[in-house]
């Protein structure tokens, strides 16, 4: 039952206390005593400055919403970037910054830059791709050309459904791709035998694909970009075409790997099945469908061979925005269909990371905490199930927002240190530990509540969580075997 509303979120009673215990705990964290959190026996002043102290406020404040889900994840991103900007900005509240021991501030137009990240410029022209694809029926026309060799055998469909799945995936939000997939597929799974596996094989087979089609290129799904921009940021270069001559090969492998697993566990009874694949109506001119046809490949043609024709991906992305906007196929009316909400996510764990190295707070945790003494691997391995952990159960967006800040300024500790350096770069170095991060980010789908494409699976009423999460365990642990094995022995 919703009492009331707040920030356009429903807010009952479980949502109200946990917005009273979110608040009570960020503001302990951000008044207390900067000794309160100790005090260096050199120098006899405190750990932390005052911006590091708030920093370490809003970063709280920020998980416990995210994972509690009190409001909308994007709403968070944006309350906490405009914390950062009020609280430890160059241009915040002026009694917040003048305080003795207030220590470095960050750049405000630094900290606002995060909603423009080139890497969300990226995921910007992967959203426009895609709405343009579905306006001129280009997604249905590629689904019916791709679908056809497959034939009308059972086993040869589910490895065609897969296949076709994850390659949308690629290019596509992966819960449109997961929708459009449900719709050519519900009327063929209701023909199949309710007492045979096949109709369990294919509508798993649509949230399975999706989630692990999204690891193949940077603009798949969001943990990918907030990779991305992470280790740009930090400095290491990872190109569209780099990440994909890596990540392509993985995902196919783990189609594949579900093919047979789909097959052992919940094998077809029907003999043949028949793929009527019809979409809505499209009113696109003979000339709109030319123009995304043209534009479409020359994007994928473009971002493939950054490092042929020296055009940087991220300014890739912005062509299809051009040309659509200048041809009016797309119009102001249409901006309403990009997902918004996933940009200003992302955005969020940009800021965070930012003020995480601008007021000092990130070498601080280096100095105090020795990430450089661990062991390499294991602090590889936890870090990526920490996240694969959460995304079960929140926003793989919001697990990996979380994560990829703390374990960057742990990574290049652990780089930059002659005890450590020697075996973590032979594991695979910082481009490894992040990239493994939004890859478990992808695997978390064992539950009905983990990724978008799983509760519409779910929705359909043809399988049950427990056979999801079988499917979903077993998927998972493979496929984190196997990144890492790649990582670190082909490395980014």
């Amino acid at each position: 039952m919703s009492y009331f509303s707040f920030l356009g979120h429903p807010m009952n009673l479980k949502r109200c206390l946990s917005f009273l215990v979110v608040c009570i705990f960020t503001f302990f964290l951000a008044l207390v005593p900067t000794s309160f959190f100790g005090v260096n026996p050199e120098t006899g002043l405190p750990i932390f400055t005052l911006t590091q102290q708030r920093v370490i406020a809003i970063f709280v404040f920020t998980a416990m919403m995210w994972i509690l889900e009190v409001i909308p994840t994007w709403t968070t991103s944006v309350v906490a970037i405009v914390s950062i900007l009020l609280t430890t900005s160059n241009k915040g509240l002026g009694f917040l910054i003048v305080k003795e021991n207030v220590g470095a501030l960050t750049n405000y137009k630094d900290i606002m830059a995060a909603f423009a990240d080139p890497v969300i410029m990226l995921f910007l022209g992967g959203f426009v791709l895609a709405f343009a694809a579905t306006k001129v029926g280009l997604d249905v026309q590629l689904a019916k050309v791709m679908l056809k060799p497959f034939g009308t055998n059972p086993k040869t469909v589910l490895l065609g459904v897969l296949l076709v799945i994850g390659i949308f995936s690629m290019f596509m939000s992966n819960t449109a791709t997961a929708a459009m997939m449900l719709t050519f597929l519900t009327p063929v799974l209701a023909t199949l035998p309710k007492d045979g596996g096949g109709r369990i094989s294919l509508a798993l087979a649509i949230p399975i694909a999706a989630n692990i089609g999204g690891m193949g290129t940077p603009i798949g799904t969001p943990p990918n970009a907030i990779a991305l921009g992470a280790l740009q940021e930090a400095g290491y270069a990872v190109t569209f075409a780099g990440w994909m001559l890596r990540m392509v090969p993985y995902v196919i492998l783990m189609l594949v790997i579900a093919w047979v697993l789909l097959m052992k566990l919940y094998p077809f009874k029907a003999k043949s099945i028949e793929l009527k694949i019809e979409g809505q109506e499209v009113k696109a001119t003979p000339f709109q469908k030319y123009v995304v046809w043209v534009t479409f490949a020359l994007t994928i043609i473009l971002w493939v061979g950054e490092q042929w024709f020296k055009i940087n991906s991220n300014i890739v992305a912005m062509i299809p925005f051009a040309v659509f906007s200048a041809t009016g196929i797309m119009k102001a009316k249409h901006l309403e269909h990009i997902n918004w909400a996933v940009l200003w996510m992302v955005a969020g764990g940009f800021a965070l990371g930012t003020a995480l190295n601008q007021t000092g707070l990130a070498s601080t945790l280096i100095k105090t905490i020795p990430f450089a003494s661990w062991n390499a691997l294991v602090v590889m391995l936890v870090g990526g199930f920490i996240c694969y952990f959460l995304s079960n159960f929140i926003s793989n967006s919001a697990s990996a927002n979380l994560v990829v800040p703390i374990l960057i300024v742990v990574g290049k500790a652990m780089a930059g240190n002659p005890e450590s350096a020697e075996s973590f770069n032979a594991l695979g170095g910082v481009p490894a530990m992040i990239i493994g991060v939004a890859i478990c980010a992808s695997l978390a789908m064992c539950l009905p509540v983990s990724t978008p494409p799983n509760a519409l699976a779910h929705s359909t009423g043809m399988i049950t969580t427990k056979q999801m999460a079988t499917v979903g365990i077993v998927m998972g642990a493979v496929g984190l075997v196997l990144g890492y094995l790649m990582l670190i022995f082909i490395g980014f």
